[in-house]
């Protein structure tokens, strides 16, 4: 990747083998880094990325990347439409 690069994880699981981001961030090897899972959740007090402490550079969020107040709006909006939806088709048959 490019130094300028921006590395996003946000899927499910152990993707990333955090000792190579922590590496790869403190070599600037890369811009930034931001993830909403890790590893192993809460992290461990052994996790390599706790060496950087440079908040604008290594941004974690506790899998909740999702829930932007827009995004958790449509949700409610969805399943207000699908419970409308389940009434209407019950009280028309």
């Amino acid at each position: 990747m490019k130094k300028s690069a921006i590395f996003l994880n946000l899927g499910r699981g152990p993707i990333v083998t955090e000792q190579d981001l922590a590496d790869a961030l403190q070599a600037g090897e890369l811009a930034a880094a931001g993830l909403d899972v890790l590893s192993a959740e809460p992290m461990r007090a052994d996790n390599p990325l706790k060496s950087i402490k440079d908040s604008g550079r290594l941004f974690i969020t506790p899998h909740i990347a999702w829930a932007g107040v827009e995004t958790r709006r449509r949700l409610m909006d969805i399943i207000w439409d699908q419970i409308r939806t389940f009434f209407d088709a019950e009280t028309s048959a």
